[in-house]
C-alpha cells in the first residue's frame, strides 16, 4: 500500500560557497569526520560538486517563497550553504517528523546499551499503571512502534491535532479502536512515535531530551535542542523538536559514517543499517523521488542512487547519499499552509534534492 504522510516538520536556511579545482578531494570510507568539531567549508568543486548545478538548485529554492535553507555537504565538508528569508545558521528551526528519525537513533543506543532489551521488547510494563492498556495493547512491541504497524485506526491528517490538543496523548492513542492487526500493514502514526518516546524515557529513568543530550547531541557537538512539551513531564517523540541547519547536518553526516563520530560508536552501525533499509514491499512516488518506502522511522528510497532520509511535514529533510558520500539538508517554513497542501510543497523541495542537487555530486 502507498503510504499515507501526516503532520510533523520544520524549517531551515544556509548561505553559498564556491570555488574551483582541478583535483577534487576524495574522501576514503573509513576517514570519519570527528562530528564534535565544527563544519570545515570547502568549495563546491573541491569536493566533485558542480557549483553550476548547485546554483540551479539555489535558484528554484528561491522561487519557493517558503524554502528556508539549503545546505550540502560531501566528503565531510560543508560546501553549499544558504538561507532564505530572515533564517540564519543559528535559528532553531522547528523540524516537525524529522523528530521520529532522531528518536529511532535514540531508540538504537538504548537498545545496544540495554536501556530497551530488545525491538521484541513489549511496551507495557514502561506504560502500565499510569496507563490503561487491553489485551492487545500489551502486545505492542517497540518494533511495531518503529515500523508504524501498531495497528491503531489512525489518519494523521486528520487525527493530529485533536489528539495534540488533547490532555493525556499516551491514553488518546491507547483507545482508538484497532483497525489491522499487529504487524500487518503500515499506517502513519506520530502519536504512535510519540508513545515510544514515552517508553524510552521510562525505561532510562531520564528525560527524553536529557538523554538525548546525554547520548547524542553531546557527542555531535549539538547543543540548544528545543523539544515540544507535551503532558505530564513528557516531550514530543514524534514531532516538533527545534535543531540548527548545521545540527541537523551532522546528524545526517552520523548516518552517512554508520553511526561513527571519528573513532567512537555514536549509534551501532547494525543499528543505521538494518532502520535505513526498506520494511516493506510497497513503493511509492513523490514527485521526482522514486522507489519510496520506508524503514524504521526513516524514509528510504531505492532508486538510484540509493537515499535514506528524515522527513518532516512541509518539506523538512535530511536526505542521505550513501554512494556520493553526501548529505543534503532542506527546510521550509511550514506552519499555516493555505496556498498548498504540505505533500505538494514537500514534492516542490524533494524536485530540487533529487534533480539539482544529487546529480551535482560526481560519482
Amino acid at each position: 500500500m502507498r503510504p499515507v504522510l501526516g503532520l510533523g516538520l520544520v524549517a531551515v536556511a544556509l548561505a553559498a560557497g564556491c570555488g574551483t579545482s582541478s583535483s577534487p578531494e576524495v574522501r576514503s570510507p573509513d576517514a570519519r569526520l570527528d562530528l564534535a568539531a565544527a563544519w570545515v567549508q570547502a568549495p563546491p568543486a573541491d569536493v566533485g560538486l558542480d557549483a553550476a548545478e548547485l546554483e540551479a538548485g539555489a535558484a528554484r529554492a528561491a522561487g519557493i517563497p517558503r524554502l528556508r535553507s539549503l545546505l550540502v555537504a560531501r566528503h565531510g565538508k560543508l560546501a553549499f550553504e544558504r538561507y532564505l528569508r530572515g533564517t540564519d545558521a543559528q535559528t532553531l528551526l522547528d523540524v516537525r517528523s524529522v523528530t521520529k528519525s532522531v528518536v529511532s537513533a535514540l531508540v538504537g543506543i538504548a537498545v545496544h546499551d540495554q536501556v530497551l532489551p530488545s525491538l521484541d521488547a513489549p511496551i507495557a510494563p514502561y506504560l502500565e499503571p499510569q496507563y490503561l492498556l487491553d489485551p492487545t495493547d500489551r502486545a505492542v512491541q517497540v518494533r511495531h512502534l518503529m515500523t508504524m504497524t501498531s495497528g491503531f485506526q489512525w489518519d494523521d491528517d486528520r487525527d493530529y491535532n485533536p489528539w495534540i490538543a488533547s490532555d493525556d496523548h499516551v491514553q488518546y492513542l491507547l483507545d482508538r479502536p484497532r483497525a489491522q492487526p499487529l504487524g500487518a500493514d503500515f499506517t502513519y502514526d506520530s502519536a504512535a512515535v510519540h508513545v515510544l518516546g514515552v517508553v524510552l524515557q521510562r525505561a532510562a529513568g531520564t528525560p527524553l531530551p536529557e538523554y538525548a543530550n546525554q547520548h547524542l547531541f553531546r557527542a555531535l557537538g549539538v547543543d540548544g535542542a528545543a523539544w515540544e512539551a507535551l503532558d505530564r513531564g513528557t516531550v514530543n517523540g514524534g514531532s516538533g523538536i527545534r535543531l540548527r541547519a548545521r545540527d541537523l547536518l551532522k546528524f545526517g553526516q552520523l548516518y552517512l559514517q554508520g553511526g561513527w563520530s571519528a573513532e567512537r560508536s555514536i549509534v551501532p552501525q547494525s543499528w543505521v543499517d538494518d532502520t535505513t533499509r526498506p520494511q516493506f514491499a510497497w513503493r511509492a512516488t513523490y514527485g521526482a523521488q522514486r522507489g519510496v518506502s520506508y524503514g524504521m522511522l526513516w524514509w528510504v528510497s531505492d532508486a538510484d542512487p540509493r537515499a535514506f532520509f528524515a522527513w518532516g511535514y512541509g518539506g523538512q529533510f535530511v536526505y542521505v547519499v550513501p554512494a556520493r558520500d553526501l548529505v543534503v539538508v532542506a527546510t521550509t517554513d511550514w506552519t499555516g499552509l493555505r496556498e498548498t497542501t504540505p505533500l505538494a510543497l514537500a514534492e516542490e523541495v524533494l524536485g530540487i534534492i533529487v534533480e539539482d542537487l544529487v546529480p551535482a555530486a560526481r560519482p
